[in-house]
């Protein structure tokens, strides 16, 4: 069963990068873009509910969700007005995300990113994307994604910083 749900894990990498194949924001986008979020809700929960969580899946599961962010970025931010302020926001989150990654190189010898509440949300948020962007519009939903997503690294980071192991289950700065 660990090779299916570490099988469906994997289909998420090549699912999003059939993403480029594709019209940003069009109909065959988003299907295939709602694929790639029902494979990440199915892999952990068959993992939780099967017993077949390992280590080896949690890193696939969170290098599926960098390759998703940075995917979806890079496919979208060509098609959008974003004004400079939030681009640079954005390089932000996604500098502090990355010291995060070397924090954790550095200090434990790992690669990890926890699956922190806050993270957890920043990602559905972040899913949600396309979806907050027609209800809501580009302005207020960047606002939403960059503050949730600037919230969730610091955590992240202080995390790293202040815990003497890595616990990629640790739920939040607050235990």
């Amino acid at each position: 069963m660990k090779f299916v749900v570490n099988g469906i894990t994997f289909s998420r990498i090549i699912l999003t990068l059939l993403l480029f194949r594709f019209e940003p924001l069009s109909t065959s986008f988003f299907i295939l873009y709602m694929l790639c979020g029902l494979s990440d809700m199915a892999d952990g929960y068959l993992a939780r509910k099967t017993g077949t969580t390992s280590e080896f899946g949690a890193k696939l599961d969170s290098l599926a969700d960098l390759v998703m962010v940075f995917a979806v970025l890079i496919i979208l931010i060509p098609v959008l007005t974003i004004p400079l302020r939030d681009i640079i926001w954005i390089v932000c989150i996604a500098l502090i995300r990355l010291i995060s990654l070397i924090t954790v190189a550095i200090k434990f010898r790992k690669f990890g990113i926890v699956h922190t509440y806050a993270n957890k949300a920043t990602g559905f948020a972040l899913f949600l994307f396309p979806l907050l962007l027609a209800a809501i519009g580009l302005p207020l939903t960047t606002v939403l994604l960059c503050t949730m997503g600037t919230i969730s690294a610091l955590e992240e980071l202080l995390m790293h910083l202040i815990n003497t192991d890595l616990d990629i289950n640790q739920k939040s700065i607050f235990k």
